[in-house]
């Protein structure tokens, strides 16, 4: 088992664990968004303003997420739909410091191309063909998106969807998180949303939905 790096285990702080002390990685954990706002053929990553219809989907363990989540929907006046796991994540189970634990062992395997997705309860939210705008939102693990979102993302057609993505960290920005979710759907509109750290207020979220143009 090999051993993990401070800078390398801080990228897991949106877990919503107790991990303040860390102190963010010099690439990767800036806080920046990372994406460059530009198109690309395969996968669409632009800026702009999205339609009507809207759902928003999160993976949450501590809250943390579930709470942005439920601000965006009552702003936006959208649907919720949660990520839940079929083997839901325990708080052993995410114990990064802990070599054994599974997140640390799905991280190696992530790392080594051979992490199975992670098997959900559900991986449609009902009507998805009818949303036309879709947030995307979870804590971010090594500074990418949570895994069980890749299990959601893949299963789901986002042709002709407007996609912006928000997390939950206490030091890592989005990173390329948005991009990497942007490739594994091959479809659909992707754009960077905004971070948000853990007990961001509603008046935070509702100033990021203003300032991008997303609601009056």
């Amino acid at each position: 088992m090999k051993k993990f790096s401070r800078a390398v285990l801080c990228g897991f702080l949106g877990a919503g664990l107790a991990l303040a002390s860390c102190a963010p990685a010099s690439s990767g954990a800036s806080g920046s968004s990372g994406g460059s706002g530009s198109g690309s053929p395969d996968a669409p990553y632009t800026s702009g303003d999205p339609e009507s219809d809207t759902l928003v989907v999160y993976f949450s363990w501590s809250g943390n997420t579930r709470e942005m989540a439920e601000y965006i929907a009552e702003a936006t006046g959208g649907d919720l739909f949660e990520i839940v796991p079929e083997d839901e994540y325990t708080a052993a189970d995410l114990r990064w410091t802990d070599e054994n634990s599974r997140v640390v062992q799905e991280y190696e395997a992530k790392q080594a191309g051979t992490l199975e997705d992670v098997a959900l309860r559900d991986t449609t939210a009902d009507g998805w063909e009818e949303y036309d705008t879709v947030f995307i939102g979870y804590p971010i693990w090594w500074y990418d998106a949570a895994w069980p979102v890749n299990t959601f993302v893949k299963a789901n057609d986002f042709t002709g969807k407007t996609v912006y993505t928000f997390c939950t960290s206490s030091s890592s920005g989005l990173g390329n998180s948005t991009r990497n979710l942007a490739d594994m759907a091959g479809s659909g509109d992707w754009r960077d949303g905004s971070r948000f750290s853990s007990g961001a207020s509603e008046s935070a979220v509702v100033a990021w939905l203003e300032e991008a143009g997303l609601i009056a």
